[in-house]
């Protein structure tokens, strides 16, 4: 039978259609990459920025002393963590596979307009997975030996490791972090190549950040948000916060203190001399939370957090421990900065953790010791977060930047931000709110 003229046959009509679904998946697949394309005037101003100096000057240092002081302090008094006194401990009591690097920004009039906090941190595959045995992944790992610099602190969180004068451009001074990062990545060649240049931590709301460091090939990466509790004017004890609670928030906290008791465990602080008397504990309870975690970059050193202790006084820095019948089950420490308290390292015996709420009631102690320090906020960091919102701490976005030191494998790292995910914090109202109107 002839075909009608201008009518396909089944086998084309076929045909046709699945060319027209190939045609509208084709179409679907180039709206999604469409917000990726980058026009050819942005990749022209990331080649120049990245082959532009900032017209900055620099001073680069191995160690905080060999700095101008006064300097250094000027800007620095922004946070604890880039205080001398902190610094001192960190050459002398961390990691020890991080080495510390510093720089100053200069404008051209001479005035120092930028600290820096960096670290060179090597990076073996055992600090990649959980300790123990894994056949099929320990012989890759071992051959993993490479070195991150990072303008960062991997011992605390937040942005605490630079200092900016108040009155300069900051995308000008971003760009003298990526200078700072580039000269310190030259500089130390002979020590062995850093392949992978980290900025760590930024606010994740920073436009800024991320526009300067994008235009010098750096990824933007959000991360897990710090959880932060908001002290409220009326807080001037435990009791006080307490008292803010909704029922059944409060009768949950006190439940923890009174778990603690009836296990016999007992709640108090630790001074200096007592915490270097008895490291060894500290460390291992710090040690049964730290093995537990599959990344770990870095590790605390035995005299770590007493040496702090030593350093910044008890006006800046607080241990409080849990023990019971002489045997220490666990450890908080709190550390003033500025107008926030930082709830930094904690420890605790997993097996006794098991009959009784350690971790818990240790996590919450912290809110007695901020209110102790008188200051207005608790940042108690990115891990956790379920407990933490019931406590009544909001998350405040955080975020990151990374490059590659070879420009072709950045997109091996666009790849692997792109697809990075973090998780969100759950929403928890524990406050009266008659405590939330008052705040």
């Amino acid at each position: 039978m002839p075909t009608v003229p201008g009518k396909p046959t089944k086998p084309l009509k076929a045909k046709l259609t699945a060319l027209n679904d190939k045609l509208r998946r084709t179409g679907s697949t180039l709206k999604k990459l469409k917000p990726t394309i980058e026009s050819v005037d942005t990749i022209k101003q990331r080649r120049v920025a990245r082959r532009q100096a900032s017209g900055l000057h620099f001073a680069l240092a191995d160690r905080i002393d060999f700095l101008n002081a006064e300097h250094w302090d000027r800007l620095a008094a922004a946070s604890v963590f880039l205080s001398r006194d902190y610094l001192r401990v960190l050459e002398a009591h961390g990691p020890d596979n991080v080495q510390p690097r510093y720089a100053m920004a200069y404008s051209a009039d001479g005035q120092p307009v930028a600290v820096m906090l960096f670290q060179r941190v090597r990076i073996t595959g055992d600090r990649l997975r959980k300790p123990g045995p894994r056949k099929l992944i320990d012989k890759p790992l071992a051959r993993i030996d490479e070195h991150l610099l990072v303008c960062g602190n991997l011992l605390v969180w937040g942005a605490r490791a630079y200092a900016f004068a108040p009155d300069a451009d900051p995308q000008l001074l971003w760009h003298g972090v990526g200078e700072a990062m580039y000269r310190l990545r030259r500089a130390d060649k002979l020590l062995g190549e850093s392949d992978l240049a980290m900025v760590k931590d930024f606010a994740g709301g920073d436009d800024v950040a991320k526009d300067a460091l994008r235009l010098l090939g750096y990824r933007h990466v959000d991360t897990d948000p710090d959880m932060v509790l908001t002290l409220k004017p009326a807080w001037k004890t435990w009791d006080d916060y307490l008292a803010s609670l909704t029922s059944s928030y409060r009768s949950a906290a006190k439940r923890l203190e009174k778990d603690c008791a009836t296990a016999s465990i007992v709640l108090r602080l630790a001074t200096a001399a007592e915490m270097h008397e008895r490291h060894a504990e500290i460390q291992d309870l710090y040690y049964q939370v730290h093995h537990a975690q599959g990344l770990r970059l870095a590790s605390l050193a035995p005299r770590y957090l007493a040496s702090m202790a030593d350093a910044l006084g008890p006006e800046r820095f607080v241990c409080r421990v849990a023990e019971r019948d002489g045997r220490l089950l666990g450890f908080v420490t709190t550390v003033r900065d500025g107008d926030t308290a930082v709830g930094y390292y904690v420890g605790y015996d997993r097996e006794a953790n098991a009959d009784a709420p350690i971790y818990l009631a240790l996590l919450q102690s912290t809110i007695s010791d901020a209110i102790g320090f008188g200051v207005r906020r608790l940042s108690l960091g990115r891990t956790a977060l379920e407990p933490k919102a019931k406590m009544g701490c909001k998350p405040e976005p955080m975020a990151c930047a990374v490059r590659h030191r070879v420009s072709a494998f950045n997109w091996i790292t666009t790849a692997l931000t792109r697809t990075a995910s973090h998780d969100e914090p759950p929403e928890r109202s524990p406050f009266k709110a008659a405590a939330d109107a008052a705040a």
